[in-house]
């Protein structure tokens, strides 16, 4: 049975449990919003992640990070670096894109290696396959796109993007109203390719219910991929966005029906304004499931900057109704990542969460910031170093400054406001003493 078939008949799983802990609310609880679709819990059977998670409505806004080989690059050690990287700073879950290198190898190491939940996106393998054999990416078969499928759900992958809301009528939308920066998505453009080339309906959406026999068996989330998400803020909230949303709506009931885990995908380059009217979009027309998305990027012109864009819309998103964040890098739309990289990508948009966990009132979420803001009136820097987002950048500027004195920063020094306020109190309280005496 997969967790929403558990949940179903009133049964707790082990992963479940914790969960249930880890997100303090009440066991009966998370099972209901299970049962509902607003709740996730990737956890395929084959591989059980030590630190599992769920996702979804009224828990904690998680982050994925992105890693992955190219065909530049395609050592595995760098990756299994940035893996490590991404978990140290708090990824609640890691997706593996590469399309470089020996790509079975490489997962099956991530996975042996992962500590958190891992997700692929199936097109990746197909498409690669394809032009090492055939030389082009329109010379996959429905085949290849299942088998990958099915070789990720036996691996262990807990979740895998499918860009099934790519469809014949979606792709008709898009060609009569042209974007300017077209399809971003890489999935989405193979799909695209593939679809216009070989005048077929796309693999994914045509044979459903088999990738949803695969899903249940190995109890695989569904990601639904956003294969038209907008590039451009020029291209959002278009036709075919919408379009494939509703495709993408049909399906998560069809996923439900099956007993099969699901959440959505979107929605990228987004104005400000309009980022709460995605999430809300996405939320009507995907009957609730958990969004989860990337970025949005709120302004096109930052590259090298672009993971603070994406903190920026994530948190608006999030505050919103959204519920994972896939972190966006200094090095999006520049090139691949480092290691340093992937963890100023994943602090940033834990930062976004967290902020929008206040927002929304998510338990715990302000008790957080509230004990945080005692240490720092109390000017205890040991414990403000231990329980900040990013104890080791924090330590590392706090030692840079002057060592003479553990109770100011070198900002202020002796005009640091908590001191003067202090030793104003133990001025006063010293004088009324010596008046009484």
């Amino acid at each position: 049975m997969t967790q929403l078939e558990l949940a179903r008949a009133g049964n707790i799983s082990n992963v479940m449990k914790a969960v249930a802990a880890q997100e303090h609310i009440s066991e009966d609880e998370l099972c209901s919003k299970i049962v509902s679709g607003q709740v996730a819990l990737p956890s395929n059977k084959n591989r059980k992640a030590s630190l599992a998670c769920a996702i979804g409505q009224g828990l904690r806004t998680k982050v994925n990070a992105n890693l992955g080989t190219s065909r530049d690059y395609p050592e595995i050690d760098k990756e299994l670096e940035k893996l490590d990287a991404a978990i140290q700073a708090g990824a609640d879950a890691v997706m593996d894109l590469s399309t470089g290198g020996d790509l079975q190898t490489i997962r099956t190491e991530i996975l042996s290696r992962s500590t958190v939940p891992v997700g692929t996106v199936t097109i990746y393998e197909a498409a690669v396959n394809a032009v090492a054999h055939e030389h082009s990416i329109v010379d996959m078969t429905a085949k290849d796109m299942l088998d990958a499928f099915e070789r990720h759900a036996r691996e262990g992958v807990d979740f895998q993007t499918i860009h099934c809301g790519v469809t014949r009528a979606v792709i008709d939308t898009l060609d009569r109203f042209p974007r300017i920066c077209d399809i971003v998505s890489r999935g989405g453009s193979f799909m695209a390719e593939w679809i216009r080339y070989n005048k077929k309906e796309n693999p994914f959406y045509e044979h459903f219910d088999e990738i949803l026999a695969i899903a249940r068996e190995h109890d695989v989330t569904l990601s639904l991929g956003d294969g038209l998400r907008p590039g451009a803020l020029a291209d959002a909230m278009d036709g075919a966005q919408i379009h494939e949303l509703i495709v993408l709506g049909e399906l998560v009931l069809r996923s439900r029906e099956a007993g099969v885990q699901v959440i959505v995908e979107g929605p990228g380059h987004v104005p400000l304004d309009q980022v709460p009217a995605q999430v809300r979009t996405a939320k009507e027309l995907c009957k609730g499931a958990p969004l989860y998305l990337l970025g949005p990027l709120v302004t096109d012109v930052a590259p090298g900057h672009d993971h603070l864009v994406a903190a920026i819309g994530g948190a608006v998103a999030a505050a919103a109704g959204a519920d994972f964040l896939c972190y966006v890098t200094p090095a999006e739309h520049l090139g691949l990542p480092s290691a340093e990289d992937v963890k100023e990508g994943v602090i940033a948009s834990r930062i976004a969460a967290h902020a929008a966990d206040i927002a929304k009132g998510v338990p715990g979420a302000a008790d957080w910031d509230r004990r945080f803001a005692e240490l720092r009136r109390t000017r205890d820097w040991k414990q403000q170093l231990d329980m900040c987002i990013d104890p080791e950048t924090a330590r590392r500027r706090r030692e840079a400054g002057p060592p003479d004195d553990d109770h100011v920063c070198s900002m202020c020094g002796d005009f640091c406001a908590f001191k003067i306020a202090d030793e104003g109190k133990d001025y006063r309280e010293r004088s009324a003493t010596e008046r009484k005496g």
